[in-house]
């Protein structure tokens, strides 16, 4: 007997056994049963009921309603298409279109896309410069995003090279590599944006970023040093700049000063030759009443200042023809000198007699003369 005959095995050849096809036979048979009832006719073939036909044409109305609905969330709008036409957008809500006629495709216009790509250009200055950039962007007209492009970032990525090319086409590799970057993406994302717009993709571009910039691997070396020389350039020049900063001020306040201090000696001088020419003049004046007195007054002024800042004297003795040189320096040393003291001490104490003498003259000729 074969092993799916009635009243056969029930498993297959190979061991496995076989699936019980009972309950799928029961469903199909209560399906049947209940499409019979519902359309059943009498023993005479009289057609069914307008109760049981009116009854299906409700379920089928009420699920064609029913399947109808959709609902649009925040941050989407709904493509209304018919028979594949454009029809309406659709703000967030509940919304019902006829099914069959038309359909809705869901756009999120609110999610941030990006691509990403790694392409190597010619700069202004004929050099090959790797650049490594993403584009981010998001969807400012979804009917536009959806009829209009095959494929959004195939068509992102081939408008993102084709404008960065451009830009960096009117720029040297120095400045590309360097602090050009911002500059280049702000204008690469304005030239994408209007090219994107050309196409009425319905694409918002919101940044350009340039993630990498630099020479090809051959020459890399080579660059990396050029760059460090720019480095120790900027740097000289930074500590010359920071040196420039701290002397000149120095130099400024020390030139300040100066200026100052030969003011303030200018107003000394003049106020001093003022005070001098003012002596003077009062001078002349007592001179003119009394010439002797005055003239007398002044050389032993002059004798005075004289005499009072050195320790030379030279005495003029009463009745000798020879002026006599006395050192008082040596004198004073040698009066606190002990072991000399014996030895020079008649001499020296007739000597400082003689001038104390001759002081005392002197101080009392000057008393006279003031007084008169």
């Amino acid at each position: 007997m074969a092993w799916n005959e009635p009243g056969g095995s029930n498993k297959d050849p190979w061991g496995r056994k076989t699936k019980d096809n009972s309950e799928i036979d029961n469903l199909v048979k209560d399906i049947s049963k209940f499409l019979q009832n519902l359309f059943k006719t009498d023993e005479g073939g009289a057609p069914p009921t307008k109760k049981n036909v009116s009854m299906l044409v409700a379920i089928f109305i009420a699920l064609y309603l029913l399947f109808g609905i959709y609902i649009v969330n925040d941050g989407e709008r709904g493509v209304v298409l018919q028979f594949g036409r454009f029809v309406a957008i659709t703000s967030p809500g509940p919304h019902w279109v006829p099914r069959i006629i038309r359909r809705v495709e869901i756009v999120d216009v609110s999610k941030i896309r990006s691509v990403q790509q790694k392409a190597v250009m010619l700069t202004e200055d004929e050099n090959i410069v790797s650049v490594n950039f993403a584009i981010q962007y998001d969807i400012k007209d979804a009917s536009n995003f959806i009829f209009n492009l095959r494929d959004p970032d195939e068509t992102l990525q081939a408008a993102g090279e084709s404008a960065i090319r451009e830009v960096l086409g009117k720029n040297k590799m120095d400045f590309v590599i360097t602090e050009g970057r911002e500059s280049i993406a702000a204008s690469t994302k304005s030239l994408l944006q209007t090219v994107l717009d050309d196409y009425k993709s319905g694409i918002n571009v919101q940044t350009v970023n340039i993630l990498e910039a630099q020479p090809p691997e051959q020459v890399q070396d080579a660059f990396s040093d050029a760059i460090r020389a720019r480095e120790d350039e900027q740097r000289y020049i930074n500590e010359a700049v920071a040196y420039r900063n701290e002397i000149i001020p120095l130099a400024r306040g020390k030139a300040k000063q100066i200026i100052e201090g030969a003011k303030a000696y200018r107003v000394k001088l003049i106020k001093s030759a003022e005070g001098e020419a003012l002596r003077f003049t009062k001078l002349y004046n007592e001179y003119q009443k009394a010439p002797e007195v005055t003239r007398e007054r002044l050389y032993l002024e002059t004798v005075e200042s004289v005499l009072g800042n050195t320790t030379k004297v030279m005495i003029d003795i009463d009745g000798g023809n020879n002026l006599l040189y006395l050192p008082l320096d040596k004198i004073l040393e040698s009066k606190n000198n002990d072991t000399n003291r014996d030895a020079t001490q008649p001499n020296n104490n007739t000597l400082l007699d003689k001038i104390r003498i001759n002081r005392e003259s002197f101080n009392k000729r000057k008393r006279n003369l003031y007084s008169e």
